[in-house]
């Protein structure tokens, strides 16, 4: 292979003493014509190699077909309306709709066409968020898969836009009360600053009145002499408690305070909830002078408290701590509704307000649940359900009968019974008990011949669950088996399992997934010659170590959107945001343990690394592209071997969310093609 010249800064950064090469610093800066130059000749190569695959094309138009079903979200009921979303198969984005509750949903309206906010469909949805009295929607987008958010309003009763317009939102959500909402915004950038790659700091919440401009908003909270941290305000369903979770950027835990927005004495006066940072703590809702909330205050799989504001020491368990970690918790129609996780699947239990166990929804499968959302005074509730070959169903739920009935099941082309999972369970280097989901066609030879695609996450505390995916389904058609361990750093056995994978322990999850990728040959499922590992995201980073810890372990490596330089994520957009997952460089001693498995830092010259395909999008704002750059500059380099080391590079696209489906086919249809053909 030849790849692009890249030019190489001879100027080393120094740490404690330690310099540290950091040869392509040049591409971080993204609108650079140097660097705008070097991406257009990756992708040329990149997209030439790729087009020689003979079976690319046949690939892709498979995924087209599997991709064109019929597709819902979960519904909401807002007063008299019913809202809910669907795709109709290949739209780039899914369209918002509104029927009266109890018509036919093919006598709905369009409420909101995300189709028709950017030429190309680029342009997502991002939330929606209905005032308590249903007379406004304040709609949430995103434009190019950037994090920023635009927010915008819509009149409920004509169905006509509003002329407020907020810009530099992210990290908020938006919280109605009386004329208006709060929501959380940065400053806007100044002139020259980089919007997509400069350090996010000095998070505001500010109030929006109808009506008025961005310009005439209140500022509600800030502080001055904290740079780092988000501040997410949020209002009880009786707009009674104004909810701010704050964070410090160096703690994995929030702060809570609160406002009694009925008391005119109070209303202007912060009460402390939760004084320290050291644990998650949020509002579920809130029951006259009470606050129910969802911590893992000395229960590290969470727990159900109940508080009164201005006796905030005296917490009282409404549902006490498990042994199973719960997931989710939602106060709706008249019930709490728990989602816990046994051994990574959904378990639904229903409470009644006061913490007395009513009954457990069944559920069709092992999988996953997600929903139960809605106000107290609904009857009815809607939930999904999913697993590996069982695609995405939307249930009716009544809470008081515990009876669920499909409210919209897809059609796709496929059959689950063609299929099999199955759980694992295997030993980490340490000994430590890790789980593994393996879905293949039933009947699969144990030859070690069958092409393994293996995925994994492992941090930040996110659980990663069984889901139907259709671009999976194509590998699993093609004779694939796919593997999803659940390693340490993530959620699935609460906080003590998460807190076993952060710095100074990161290495327990790339042990892991060393130890899982060991058991798929030695259980006869694989080799290394027709193992493919994969990760997004933090996940990313997982694959950019293991293939530079253990680059003989498969043969071919995905690294998508991948955090690859750990001595300086933290200067770029909320990076900072991960320190309490990782350590910085800012610290002696968590660089050394950075440097140890950053994987740009631990690429080698002259060695062999396996065919890689990284992938990544020019509007990334969370995990700035300069990452995934700079790791296929220096493996460029450093690739010893045949196989080829490309970067795929999006244009107009970001980490991911709210992706195109024109998008997404075209990347998930190369990276099969790549994979498989790298196989051969």
């Amino acid at each position: 292979m030849t790849y692009p010249a890249a030019r190489r800064d001879p100027q080393p950064d120094t740490y404690f003493g330690t310099e540290v090469p950091d040869p392509y610093r040049w591409l971080e800066d993204a609108d650079s014509a140097e660097t705008t130059a070097w991406v257009q000749a990756e992708n040329e190569v990149t997209f030439a190699y790729l087009a020689q695959i003979p079976f690319r094309d046949k690939l892709r138009e498979r995924l087209t077909q599997l991709w064109d079903y019929e597709r819902y979200g979960v519904p909401s009921q807002e007063g008299k309306l019913l809202i809910f979303s669907k795709n109709n198969g290949l739209q780039n984005q899914a369209v918002v709709y509104a029927v009266p509750v109890g018509q036919p949903l093919d006598t709905a309206t369009v409420l909101l066409d995300p189709n028709q906010f950017s030429a190309d469909g680029t342009t997502a949805l991002t939330g929606l968020h209905f005032s308590n009295d249903h007379r406004y929607l304040a709609y949430t987008t995103s434009g190019g898969g950037s994090d920023w958010q635009q927010i915008r309003l819509l009149d409920m009763a004509s169905r006509q836009p509003l002329p407020d317009a907020l810009d530099w939102v992210k990290v908020s959500g938006v919280a109605w009360a009386k004329e208006g909402f709060y929501y959380s915004a940065y400053d806007a950038p100044r002139p020259g600053e980089a919007a997509l790659a400069g350090k996010n700091e000095f998070h505001k919440v500010y109030y929006h009145r109808l009506g008025t401009p961005q310009s005439a908003d209140e500022l509600v909270y800030e502080n001055p002499a904290m740079a780092l941290g988000f501040r997410i305000a949020d209002v009880t369903e009786d707009e009674r408690w104004l909810c701010l979770s704050l964070t410090d950027g160096q703690s994995d835990g929030n702060q809570l305070l609160v406002r009694d927005l009925q008391n005119p004495a109070q209303a202007a006066a912060w009460l402390t909830v939760q004084p320290s940072y050291a644990f998650d703590t949020s509002v579920i809702g809130s029951l006259g002078d009470e606050l129910l909330l969802y911590t893992n205050d000395h229960a590290p799989n969470y727990r159900i408290v109940r508080v009164w504001p201005g006796q905030a020491a005296d917490w009282q368990d409404v549902i006490a701590e498990a042994t199973e970690k719960l997931e989710g918790i939602s106060l709706a129609a008249g019930c709490l509704l728990a989602t816990y996780l046994h051994d990574a699947s959904s378990r639904v239990r229903v409470y009644s307000e006061q913490g007395e166990h009513q009954h457990d929804v069944t559920l069709p499968a092992i999988g996953t649940a997600g929903g139960f959302g809605g106000r107290r005074d609904d009857k009815v509730l809607y939930y999904a359900f999913t697993s590996f070959t069982y695609p995405t169903t939307i249930y009716h739920y009544d809470p008081v009968a515990n009876v669920s009935t499909v409210f919209k099941a897809p059609t796709v082309d496929v059959q689950p019974a063609d299929y099999v999972t199955t759980q694992v369970f295997y030993a980490s280097k340490d000994g430590t008990r890790v789980p593994m989901f393996i879905t293949h066609k039933k009947g699969l030879a144990l030859d070690g011949q069958n092409p393994t695609y293996l995925y994994a996450y492992g941090g930040f505390n996110v659980s990663v669950t069984p889901g139907f995916s259709v671009a999976r389904l194509l590998w699993l058609e093609q004779g694939g088996v796919l593997a999803i361990p659940n390693l340490r750093g993530g959620g699935e056995y609460g906080e003590a399992w998460h807190q076993a994978g952060m710095t100074p322990h990161k290495q327990n999850v790339f042990d892991d997934f060393i130890a899982a990728a060991e058991t798929l040959v030695s259980q006869g499922y694989t080799c290394a010659a027709k193992l493919a590992i994969a990760g997004g995201s933090n996940g990313g980073l997982l694959v950019g170590t293991i293939m530079t810890q253990r680059p003989e372990l498969c043969r071919v490596a995905l690294p998508a959107v991948g955090v690859m330089d750990m001595l300086k994520y933290q200067k770029f957009t909320i990076g900072w945001n991960w320190a309490p997952e990782y350590g910085t460089s800012d610290d002696e001693a968590q660089f050394r343990n950075l440097l140890s498995y950053s994987p740009l830092h631990n690429l080698k010259p002259a060695t062999a690394y396996p065919a890689t395909l990284i992938t990544t999008a020019d509007h990334d704002d969370r995990v700035v592209p300069a990452h995934s750059f700079k790791f296929a500059a220096q493996l460029q380099a450093d690739q010893a071997g045949d196989a080829p080391t490309l970067i795929r590079i999006d244009v107009n696209a970001g980490h991911g969310a709210g992706k195109s489906t024109q998008l997404q086919i075209a990347e998930w249809a190369d990276v099969w093609s790549f994979t498989l053909f790298e196989m051969r």
